[in-house]
């Protein structure tokens, strides 16, 4: 049995009927007038989601290199089609940005948060026809684990000492150190829940869509699984989703009606966009973000006055109102949002100053400064013009910058975290420790900077297990610090998540944690009776 606040949380994001909300509702004590009231207030009021059609995504973000083990995934086609149509995690995030049960049907963990027991969901079944049980689910979490796994989810999972069978239906996860965040990071997209006997490349897991055509980067095809275990989700009977690496190729999509769902909408035109009879405009305001990522063990980037004269030399307010149209914030040189918990609002803000730059370079023994940073559309759009004006309002501080346009295609295998210095895309994370831990740590697989900072990792492990709020949020404070002002990151603005799509679509609250409704679009809308 569930808590009402729980209980409303379920009914919002389709996980139990209306018939069943009325029963356990009841069951807890509520009167049929506050099930009605809920109802009232409820997303789906007033149109019921219409089972059926064909929905057509068109997504930029998707390589010829990519594949279909969640391990790999680092491209947003492969992330929405994994995440939001072929698979599930035992937890989800929903558009309150709070953990709930997905194939785990509760948890609950020891005082200091350092052992944590999870109550499998019972009848789900795979896409094989096998019924999931705690072998499938220990299974698909030691993927990510041992030394030889290149999975970018081993630094998450590495926290976990054992994993531990107590039943068919329970299992017991002990982690080196306590974590009171242990079941938002479960909710990872890697983190996806397989057969015992998938090798996590046939694309056969549990999810409401069942894979029929693949061609990496280009398209993926999947009809809807007639035994899904989510009676309220998975509307569509097919899903198609394209890779549309061109905005306005994207665009010109959506317009002619060839799909139904864009996402990343070119800011420069999407005022037109808002007004064209028949297309609906989506913001997200979550964790997402753009860095400028720097090498910090390869010269010159190994100098930290190097960095930060390249953080003094970006003109953040230019590029929020050029690049984003003012559809984000600017950010402060440091990964966590806003919207995170214990973000750092009393930090300094950093600001475009040519003459601490030119400083800064100087103490770096560095008099003719000329840098190659690498980008493409493929990072996010509007990259290749950041380049532009990063380039412009460096030079007012003697930094020459050559901006190199790498092709699209391959860029996350080709130039992220091969080239010294190079324009990146985060999602973020719905929580600092996932961010810190994910891109931040020194053994993380995505150290995109290769940066190492001692006390930073030593906070690491100490704010994970603190369970005094205020003490938590101190360290998290110090974190924000030292990455602004040490990190190998310019993080200048943060961005909001613009999707575009047919009036024909609908849909209930949206959550915010990734693009597209957390990535589950295609699960949780529908097409308009």
């Amino acid at each position: 049995m569930v808590g009402l606040e729980l209980l409303q949380r379920l009914l919002s994001e389709g996980k139990v009927s209306r018939r069943e909300f009325i029963a356990q509702a009841a069951a807890l004590g509520a009167t049929a007038a506050f099930s009605q009231s809920i109802f009232a207030s409820n997303a789906f009021a007033g149109d019921e989601p219409r089972r059926g059609g064909r929905l057509r995504i068109g997504i930029s973000g998707g390589s010829t290199t990519d594949t279909i083990d969640p391990a790999a995934s680092t491209d947003m086609m492969n992330q929405i089609l994994i995440n939001g149509q072929l698979g599930n995690s035992l937890v989800e995030i929903d558009h309150e940005n709070k953990p709930i049960p997905e194939l785990a049907e509760s948890w609950e963990s020891s005082p200091d948060a350092r052992i944590w027991n999870f109550k499998l969901r019972k009848g789900v079944e795979f896409h094989n026809g096998k019924t999931m049980d705690a072998d499938d689910v220990i299974h698909s979490l030691n993927h990510h684990r041992g030394e030889d796994t290149k999975s970018a989810a081993k630094v998450i999972v590495d926290s976990i000492e054992e994993i531990k069978k107590e039943d068919k239906y329970t299992i017991s996860i002990v982690l080196k150190s306590g974590n009171a965040d242990f079941p938002f990071l479960l909710s990872d997209y890697h983190l996806i829940i397989a057969p015992a006997t998938s090798d996590f490349t046939d694309g056969i897991f549990s999810g409401g869509y069942i894979l029929q055509q693949y061609e990496p980067g280009v398209r993926a095809f999947a009809t809807k699984n007639p035994n899904y275990f989510k009676s309220d989700r998975a509307f569509f009977d097919e899903v198609e989703t394209l890779g549309i690496n061109d905005v306005n190729a994207r665009t010109n999509a959506l317009k002619t009606g060839q799909i139904d769902i864009m996402n990343r909408c070119e800011l420069k035109t999407v005022h037109l966009l808002k007004k064209m009879k028949g297309i609906e405009i989506i913001r997200q305001n979550g964790f997402k973000h753009y860095t400028f990522a720097m090498q910090c063990d390869t010269a010159p980037y190994n100098s930290n006055d190097v960095r930060l004269a390249l953080k003094y030399g970006v003109d953040r307010e230019k590029l929020l109102e050029t690049i984003l149209r003012g559809y984000g914030s600017i950010g402060n040189d440091h990964p966590i949002s806003t919207a995170n918990r214990y973000h750092a609002s009393e930090l300094p803000q950093r600001q475009f100053d040519p003459d601490k730059a030119k400083f800064h370079l100087k103490k770096a023994g560095i008099t003719d400064a000329s840098f190659d940073f690498h980008t493409s559309e493929a990072a996010f759009s509007g990259a290749i013009d950041a380049g532009v004006i990063y380039k412009e309002t460096a030079a007012k501080a003697g930094i020459t910058i050559n901006v190199v346009r790498e092709p699209n295609d391959g860029y996350w295998s080709n130039v992220w975290m091969k080239k010294p210095w190079c324009a990146v895309f985060w999602g973020g994370r719905p929580t600092e420790d996932m961010m810190f831990s994910t891109a931040y740590a020194a053994d993380a697989a995505w150290n995109d900077t290769s940066w190492k900072n001692n006390r930073f990792n030593e906070l690491l492990v100490t704010a994970r297990a603190e369970l005094d709020e205020a003490k938590r949020r101190a360290m998290y404070v110090e974190m924000q610090s030292i990455v602004r002002d040490d990190g190998g990151v310019v993080v200048p603005m943060f961005a909001a998540d613009l999707a575009a799509t047919s009036d024909k679509i609908a849909h209930g609250p949206v959550s915010a944690n990734w693009e597209l409704d957390g990535l589950r679009a295609p699960e949780r809308w529908w097409f308009k009776s």
